[in-house]
């Protein structure tokens, strides 16, 4: 009989849980469930999820371990009994925008940019809103009867392990004590430094006035116990965050950068040496392996190929068919997809613009080439960011919704100068769960063969970067490149 194990994955919209075999990976069941909107959430609709998806892939009675990777940086709250003291705020909550920015400017006497190369240097990242660290600043100056209460500060996939475990409210001292994570989503509290391996209690005292009890960080794979509830006397793995959960899924190691077209677009790299970027641009996480994990975000991706489509009255596969209609380049058109401000680079108030307009140019082919390129060439230069951190880039493993099209393939290849692997579509982040809880119960990672991989090669052609790079310089950064 084979031996099985499951992974989680609680991100921001629902939950999915995959049952594989821990030999071979075979998916043998698997099922999800939604999670409410917005971005501040009960952690208790995270657990409902949970028994809903685990319900829905025919229980995890027969798994011999299970590990949960979840969406980083929520902040969850508990008293010294273990109950929830309010709603998580999610990554994706701004309100501590604000928080984050006293934190650099305090960190710095005052100058921000003295500011940021501190943060950089202690935990590989500079504030923003998102981290943890912002969101306990933001608690500690608005709401300061929940801080008083505030007695353990753990994510939302440790909340969910510990409660595997068997713990929650009413656990007292010994349960907050058994709150367990791992050092790739400890690298996104802003508190627990990569290089350094250690949490930082001076940041927890600038941000929340004091030092909480903190979830203890795992190594890669190492158990967080035994499941007493959903899996009962299963191994529990020491979890990951969502980004380090999909590394895992698609099997990357040193030298293979994950690009990823989703609603944002992300770049990470699997990479041998902790990375510190004063400029903010990348974030220095840790991995789920014992590496790191540094990220660049871009706030446009497969939302700018929506919005091309409608206004071309046609399909996503049909905007893929006028892109590979057109040449390389687009006879010259470029679009800037800043359409919702842009992170990378940091120009928040930023709209987007299209250049090279001539009545060669201006067809409905190039425009669809040009929205797909324009993204391409946006992820271009967070990959660009990032070897310049000194990370080791060999091939890109392109994933999310928007990979797949062939015509962003395509282009991808072209723009990067890199070979392309597109996995066929897949859960990679429950996957990578399952894949560590396969690891935590043999004593290493198996090489799993999960989902078919696709390769995808085109001629670079250089030209289209670099005219993308001067119209952003011209018209966006003042004639800086």
């Amino acid at each position: 009989m084979a031996t099985l194990v499951a992974g989680v994955d609680s991100s921001t919209q629902s939950c999915k849980v995959v049952v594989r075999d821990a030999e071979t990976g075979r998916l043998m069941r698997s099922g999800s469930a939604r999670h409410p909107e917005g971005t501040e959430v009960h952690p208790d609709a995270w657990w409902d999820s949970l028994q809903t998806a685990v319900a829905a892939a025919g229980g995890l009675d027969d798994v011999a371990a299970v590990s949960v990777a979840g969406q980083q940086h929520g902040m969850v709250c508990l008293d010294a009994s273990g109950q929830v003291v309010r709603p998580a705020l999610l990554w994706n909550d701004t309100r501590s925008a604000a928080a984050a920015e006293e934190l650099v400017k305090e960190a710095g006497d005052g100058d921000t940019s003295s500011g940021a190369r501190f943060w950089a240097e202690a935990i590989g990242t500079v504030p923003v809103a998102s981290i943890t660290a912002a969101k306990l600043r933001w608690l500690a100056e608005n709401e300061p009867e929940n801080a008083a209460r505030t007695a353990a500060v753990c994510l939302p996939h440790d909340w969910l392990t510990w409660r595997l475990a068997g713990h929650g409210a009413g656990s007292g001292a010994a349960g907050l004590a058994a709150l367990a994570t791992d050092r790739s989503d400890a690298s996104g509290t802003g508190y627990w430094s990569p290089a350094a391996g250690d949490y930082l209690p001076e940041v927890l005292e600038q941000a929340l006035g004091r030092v909480p009890a903190l979830p203890r960080v795992l190594g890669p794979l190492e158990s967080a116990g035994t499941a007493r509830v959903l899996a009962p006397g299963a191994l529990l793995g020491p979890g990951a965050g969502d980004n380090a959960g999909a590394a895992l899924g698609v099997g990357a190691g040193v030298g293979d950068v994950v690009v990823s077209i989703g609603t944002s677009g992300t770049v990470f790299a699997v990479g041998g040496h902790a990375t510190s970027d004063a400029s903010g641009l990348v974030a220095g996480f840790a991995d789920a392996t014992g590496h790191y994990l540094p990220l660049v975000c871009t706030l446009n991706a497969s939302r700018v190929l929506d919005a091309t489509a409608a206004l071309l009255g046609v399909t996503l596969p049909e905007l893929t068919e006028l892109a590979l209609a057109a040449p390389s380049g687009a006879d010259g058109l470029t679009l800037v997809p800043y359409f919702e401000g842009e992170r990378t680079p940091n120009l928040p108030d930023a709209m987007g613009s299209l250049h090279g307009i001539t009545l060669k140019s201006y067809t409905p082919a190039n425009l669809a080439r040009a929205a797909v390129e324009g993204i391409m060439c946006s992820l271009a230069d967070g990959l660009a960011a990032l070897t310049a951190q000194g990370v080791q880039a060999e091939r890109a493993i392109l994933v999310g919704g928007g990979a797949r099209s062939r015509a962003v393939q395509e282009a991808a290849a072209q723009i990067l100068g890199l070979t392309v692997l597109v996995p066929e579509p897949g859960e990679y982040v429950a996957d990578g769960a399952a894949r560590q809880a396969a690891g935590v119960l043999g004593g290493q990672l198996p090489d799993w063969e999960t989902h078919r991989t696709t390769t995808v090669t085109s001629p670079p052609d250089p030209r289209i970067l670099d005219r993308y790079r001067t119209v952003v310089s011209t018209a966006y950064l003042g004639g800086r490149a």
